[in-house]
């Protein structure tokens, strides 16, 4: 008998893998990898262990929640070099404890002011190439740390800086992430000057566990951290980029550097079942997420099951409509009259909401009308300090490994945000001299009663609006918590009008990740929605930090499929 019983267990435990079963955990969802990290002091959320450290390092020396996410942010530089670092653009959103208000960074960097829109006509571009000098845009990212240092920071730039200068210079271990990306060196940027010398040692590929030292950046963030923001834009940094970019047919000159500002603006923000989220205004397309959850908010989702044909339509009919506005409207908003407070109202939420059909995909649906708006690769982090400050944050390269543009003996590559812009005439996007770019990297922050309730953010380009809202909808309308809302199978859709001017390509495709039954599959389909399948990594990755006032209790979450940490103290 016990003989049988083992025999049983055996076959009962094969059964259960086989369908996907995958729970082992004493409560939560079969999805959940963990549970959420909670404390009282202070929490880090980044998506590297060497960054979540650091940045608990400077909270215990006595720094504020923006000095943690800086040392954060410039070990992230280090560590995952493909995915952000000092050549690219960083925005953020800060809760300041003293003040109970938010604050909004965007230190993106503007178009070069000696390349104009003929020279991209004189080359026969339909588009910007992702790849090389013409997609270079100025790098925001050190203006914005000395911005928020500034005005939010408590430790000197030397003491938040020295952990990811002490990674460059005497090494770290590499991670599964970064060597995935990594071959791109190689296969994409291997003609590319002194990319190889940066990235490839010795002209050996990296791998695994290797230890990767880049004493350039070493060199250059030292620089940076003694004589401050200026020394990268109006120093012998920026005249290296200068002659470099100029060396090699690129149009990016000392003066874009010298004359770069970061801007504080007001967040946006819209209501969503008694949650209140904040986004900041374009150039960003933070608003999108905005538009989604005002047109999702008129359904009653307590009555729809998580992973379901219902929850998946619906999601997908409102991100067609909020991304059709997001090709047309978003923009650098010092160029374009963006009409910010009527896209993200809920009186212009009803109207586009009436063009979703249940059971229908559409395939025919356009921004709204000017009429009815008429009016008189990335890293994401967020850190959380005793005091109560709060800050999310995001920065980033763009592509992987940026443009391949990598300066003189400085060890980074340079942004390729410049790409994002639409080439053809008469659009908000249209590129123009000294320009901001569309951007796809947003911070976000949720408030409920007029206090911090969730500072988060989701990685991946154009998916960024959807991740984050598929991280609202699975704590507000499906009940989980943090880590469980990170955890759960995602969904992408494509084909939606670009900001670059590509036009959608009719339904489009939906990606679910895996996890999804195939009931709902087979639903959508009849429906009229194409479902496929991509490859990990299109799904983004996410950080948070949930605050519960009444107990001042810190909840961390950090995404599984990044290498990332939450940690607290």
């Amino acid at each position: 008998m016990r003989y049988f019983s083992k025999i049983l267990s055996v076959i009962v435990a094969s059964i259960l893998v086989l369908t996907g079963y995958t729970q082992d955990r004493l409560n939560g969802k079969t999805f959940a990898t963990r549970s959420e990290v909670m404390a009282q002091h202070g929490m880090v959320c980044t998506s590297h262990p060497l960054a979540t450290q650091a940045a608990i390092d400077i909270l215990k020396k006595g720094g504020t929640a923006v000095d943690a996410a800086i040392a954060a942010n410039a070990v992230l530089g280090v560590v995952d070099p493909e995915m952000d670092g000092i050549g690219g653009d960083i925005f953020a959103i800060v809760y300041d404890a003293e003040t109970k208000k938010l604050y909004g960074l965007n230190g993106s960097g503007r178009s070069p002011y000696s390349l104009a829109l003929d020279e991209f006509k004189k080359r026969g571009l339909n588009f910007i190439p992702t790849e090389g000098p013409l997609a270079v845009s100025v790098p925001g990212c050190v203006d914005g740390w000395f911005e928020l240092s500034k005005r939010f920071g408590n430790l000197p730039m030397q003491q938040v800086l020295a952990a990811a200068i002490g990674y460059a210079r005497d090494g770290f271990p590499l991670a599964d992430e970064a060597i995935y990306y990594w071959p791109t060196v190689r296969d994409l940027y291997g003609s590319y000057p002194n990319m190889k010398n940066v990235y490839m040692p010795e002209g050996k590929m990296p791998q695994k566990g290797d230890i990767f030292k880049n004493p350039a950046l070493a060199n250059t963030l030292q620089t940076i951290a003694d004589g401050g923001r200026d020394a990268f834009y109006k120093g012998d940094i920026a005249k290296t980029i200068d002659a470099f970019m100029h060396k090699n047919g690129g149009f990016l000159s000392y003066k874009d550097l010298a004359e770069h500002t970061s801007t504080w603006v007001e967040p946006v923000s819209t209501t969503y079942r008694g949650y209140r989220v904040w986004e900041l205004p374009p150039n960003g397309q933070g608003i999108a997420v905005l538009q989604m959850l005002n047109i999702l908010e008129g359904f009653d989702l307590s009555k729809v099951t998580f992973g379901s044909a219902e929850h998946v339509h619906l999601f997908t009919e409102a991100k067609k409509l909020a991304y059709e506005d997001r090709a047309k409207y978003y923009a650098d908003m010092d160029f374009a009259k963006v009409p910010v407070e009527k896209l993200v109202s809920k009186e212009y939420a009803a109207e586009r909401r009436k063009l979703i059909q249940m059971g229908h995909a559409a395939d025919n649906l356009d921004a709204g009308s000017d009429a009815m708006l008429k009016t008189g690769e990335t890293v994401y982090l967020t850190v959380a300090d005793s005091a109560g400050n709060m800050v999310s944050l995001i920065q980033s390269v763009f592509k992987s490994f940026g443009s391949g543009m990598c300066p003189d003996g400085l060890g980074f590559v340079l942004q390729n945000r410049g790409a994002l812009f639409n080439l053809k005439e008469g659009y908000n996007n249209t590129y123009a001299p000294h320009k901001r770019p569309f951007q796809t990297i947003i911070p976000a922050f949720v408030t409920k009663d007029d206090k911090p309730y969730m500072s988060f953010g989701v990685m991946g380009g154009g998916f960024q609006p959807m991740g984050q809202v598929q991280i609202l909808m699975n704590m507000i309308d499906f009940g989980m918590n943090a880590q469980e809302a990170g955890d759960a199978p995602r969904i992408d859709h494509i084909g939606s009008t670009e900001p670059t001017g590509k036009q959608k390509e009719g339904v489009g495709t939906i990606f679910l990740e895996s996890g999804y039954p195939f009931e709902t599959i087979r639903t959508l389909m009849q429906w009229g929605h194409k479902v496929a399948w991509q490859l990990p990594g299109n799904y983004g990755g996410y950080q948070c930090i949930r605050y519960d006032a009444l107990h001042k209790v810190y909840y961390g979450a950090s995404d599984a499929r990044k290498d990332g940490m939450a940690a607290g103290w």
